[in-house]
């Protein structure tokens, strides 16, 4: 494990969680950095990214207005605030680096590196 997320848990449907991920392996400095997430019983998808040097943000259509992501290179620590939850945010969340985030590609399941994930559970 290069990167350990913390800050899951369970939520009522409209509540907030945030997210973060740290490392003491991986420099993030330099790294796009990302989340993903995966439900059960689905594949994996692209939640959110952020380019190396913070001048590109991306956010899938299912979460723009509600999520923002952050990142201190100095701390190492990225985060994902998540506002409005919905059931539908039920998921594994993951967070990685050194991937594709980018205006022309947004953002791609490419990356190496790899935390744990954080289990998000959002209730009705």
């Amino acid at each position: 494990v290069q990167m350990v997320e913390s800050g899951g848990g369970l939520v009522q449907a409209g509540g907030s969680l945030k997210l973060s991920c740290t490392s003491p392996r991986v420099d993030f400095d330099g790294y796009n950095m990302a989340w993903f997430r995966q439900a059960p019983g689905k594949e994996r998808e692209g939640v959110s990214c952020i380019s190396w040097n913070g001048a590109y943000e991306y956010y899938r259509d299912s979460v723009k207005g509600r999520f923002t992501i952050s990142i201190d290179n100095a701390k190492k620590t990225l985060w994902l605030q998540m506002n409005s939850l919905k059931p539908e945010d039920t998921a594994t969340y993951y967070c990685a680096a050194a991937g594709t985030c980018n205006a022309n590609e947004g953002l791609l399941n490419d990356y190496p590196h790899w935390g744990q994930g954080t289990q998000v559970t959002v209730s009705s």
